[in-house]
């Protein structure tokens, strides 16, 4: 802005002046608009006295049948000074009597008629006419008979004067006030501005002195933080100048090696300050070459990578020994994604005997440690996917075995009806045992082919398989399905993912808690033409905070300590994107904050399976020409803001 000033004294006096006419003006506005309200509480109280005065004098007067007296009681009136005018009118809207500053004749404007017919009985009606005034009107009832009305105007003269006087001695006070506040800032501002234009010609001087140290050190004639600046002023030019004198050869000869070198370097010296950085490592630090000199390494870089170097810096002043692949970890010019550097630190030695800096080297390990944990994961998946082979194989002899018991006693056994459905339904779940097995000695390969299911079916039987913990809990179960309907699918996958959401719902909810399962016919939102079935999973339980449910679909993710793989969703995500489906995730976590408690919390996970009769055909083409994965699916509450406005709502509010 060119027309602010660019001294401090002058923009301290501005900034003052502005912020004190903002607030006395501001006062004004208050007080005026409390004095209004106040004025206009105080008309409606006298306008409707005086209406009911004028209304009951004329009244009586009427029934004694004395209409001179109706004018007597008008007179009256009008001679209160908060009164302009009154009249009294018949009911056909004819002015009888008027008196006042202005009296009216002849009809009521249209106005007063709108107002006579909003009257009531035994009440005054107050209201603002169309010039801005404030008048009261009440009927005049003889008897059960009505015979007019009164009306009387507010005289606002008193009022407005009244106002004018408040706002006019505000006006006075701020002019003082603010004539007082310009002097004393004026003060201030010379005892500040005199000891900074001192440090301003020391550092004009120490630019242009080119090593000349006859202006310093600077006078110190102020005892406050500026007099704590000028000495720090005084000993960082003292700092300067002793570098200067051995440091010009030096920086010569490292010139064209900190220049080209592909990794980060940088010298500094007892005070942990820099005395020379090269490109990378300021590329490192996010902070250019030039504004590292003088400052620490405290100054630059984020703790604990700060005391981690500053620690094996003074170990190397210390011991005259070279300190080698320290790691450190944090986070630089982009805190959203960390960093691993391997530092190497070595004495540099201006005599034999002294060490005068200390040299950092610095690599960026990041890309190898991102790499590493990529291995390891990849690893820990080969070694489960092995040992979960193994383990189903091991599997398959037992339950070939029990198959074979339960044909038996099905077939050679007279068992009671209720016994023979048991037999079934292990039959049926055993058969589902084996098919899981199946799915993981055939990892990421079609299992089986698909086919047109039973969703009710499906869904019943899996909250059959957690029936007894939902007995427990005494969970209140929500079907909400279609018995009819049906979806083309790899039905045990589906099965056994709808096994994992019930799953981690009971897992969530607490007794007496809700648990909602429902299916509809529905198409994709972002392709109308798919259509499809979905599904909503939701729940009543602790909900998961917003970092817990970024990560829910990775594997080996769990929050369940002893008791989770973190393999669960994981899988489930997997049949999901096999099926080319997507899932939304929505929760809220219970909070032991007063206004958050009374909040409702849970858990909602949102499924829609396309219903594809060539499921098979297509996913077969996908892998063998392309290779690619469908779409990803989408965890966070960010992705769930695309379908539709989310208010971080909880599943049954």
């Amino acid at each position: 802005m060119r027309w602010w000033p660019r001294s401090i004294r002058w923009q301290m006096l501005a900034s003052l002046v502005v912020l004190e006419v903002l607030s006395i003006g501001l006062f004004a506005a208050v007080l005026a608009r409390q004095q209004i309200h106040r004025t206009r509480e105080r008309a409606q109280y006298w306008l409707e006295y005086e209406s009911t005065a004028l209304a009951d004098q004329s009244a009586e007067a009427l029934e004694q049948q004395r209409p001179e007296w109706v004018d007597l009681a008008v007179r009256t009136i009008v001679e209160s000074p908060i009164v302009q005018s009154a009249k009294i009118v018949s009911p056909s809207g004819e002015v009888l009597f008027a008196h006042g500053d202005r009296p009216e004749s002849g009809e009521l404007s249209p106005v007063e008629r709108a107002q006579v017919s909003l009257v009531k009985s035994g009440e005054s009606r107050v209201f603002t006419t169309t010039g801005g005034k404030w008048e009261a009107v009440r009927a005049i009832v003889t008897g059960n008979h009505l015979r007019g009305y009164a009306f009387v105007t507010f005289d606002q003269s008193a009022a407005r004067q009244q106002l004018d006087s408040l706002l006019g001695d505000t006006a006075i006070f701020g002019v003082i006030w603010v004539v007082a506040s310009v002097l004393l800032v004026l003060l201030l501002a010379r005892a500040i501005t005199r000891p900074l234009a001192v440090l301003h010609r020391g550092a004009t001087a120490l630019m242009t002195s080119e090593g000349d140290q006859g202006h310093f050190p600077l006078p110190v004639t102020v005892h406050n933080e500026i007099g704590d600046l000028i000495e720090t002023f005084n000993r960082m030019v003292a700092s300067l100048a002793e570098q200067r004198a051995g440091l010009n050869d030096t920086l010569s000869l490292l010139d064209s090696m900190l220049a080209n070198a592909p990794i980060g370097l940088a010298f500094v010296d007892h005070g942990a300050r820099f005395v020379r950085v090269n490109r990378v490592f300021g590329d490192f630090t996010g902070v250019s070459v030039s504004r590292h000199l003088g400052r620490t390494l405290r100054d630059l870089l984020p703790q604990p990578v700060a005391s981690e170097m500053e620690a094996a810096v003074q170990r190397v002043f210390s011991t005259e020994e070279p300190v080698r692949n320290l790691e450190l970890n944090g986070a630089g010019a982009k805190p959203s994604r960390p960093w691993t550097w391997l530092m190497n630190a070595y004495p540099v030695r201006t005599m034999p005997n002294q060490v005068r800096w200390v040299g950092i080297i610095v690599l960026d390990a990041s890309e190898r440690k991102r790499s590493e944990e990529a291995l390891r994961r990849s690893e820990k998946l080969a070694v489960t996917g092995r040992l979960a082979a193994s383990i189903a194989h091991e599997i398959n002899n037992p339950l070939e075995a029990i198959t074979n018991l339960l044909f038996l006693l099905r077939n050679f056994s007279e068992l009671p009806e209720a016994a023979q459905e048991y037999v079934t339904m292990t039959e049926y779940e055993v058969r589902r045992i084996a098919e899981i097995t199946q799915q993981t000695l055939r990892f990421y390969r079609q299992p089986t082919q698909p086919a047109r299911t039973a969703l009710a079916e499906l869904l019943d039987s899996v909250l059959g398989l957690y029936q007894g913990r939902i007995n427990t809990l005494d969970l209140r179960v929500e079907r909400d399905y279609d018995r009819e309907m049906t979806l083309f699918c790899f039905a045990g996958e589906i099965r056994q993912v709808f096994a994992n959401l019930v799953g981690n719902a009971i897992d969530a909810s607490t007794a007496g808690g809700r648990l909602l399962v429902r299916a509809r016919r529905s198409h994709d939102w972002k392709n109308l033409g798919q259509t499809g079935v979905r599904f909503a999973i939701a729940d009543t339980g602790c909900g998961m905070e917003p970092e817990v449910r970024e990560h829910i679909f990775e594997a080996f993710f769990t929050t369940k300590e002893v008791t989770g793989t973190g393999l669960g969703l994981w899988v489930s995500h997997e049949i999901i994107l096999k099926h080319n489906g997507l899932v939304r995730v929505r929760s809220r976590a219970a909070s032991s904050d007063s206004e958050q408690a009374s909040k409702p919390f849970g858990t909602v996970f949102q499924l829609f399976i396309p219903d594809n009769p060539n499921l098979a055909g297509a996913l077969s083409s996908t892998v063998d020409c392309t290779g690619d994965s469908p779409e990803p699916l989408a965890a966070s509450s960010g992705d769930l803001a695309a379908v539709r406005p989310v208010h971080d709502a909880a599943p049954f509010e």
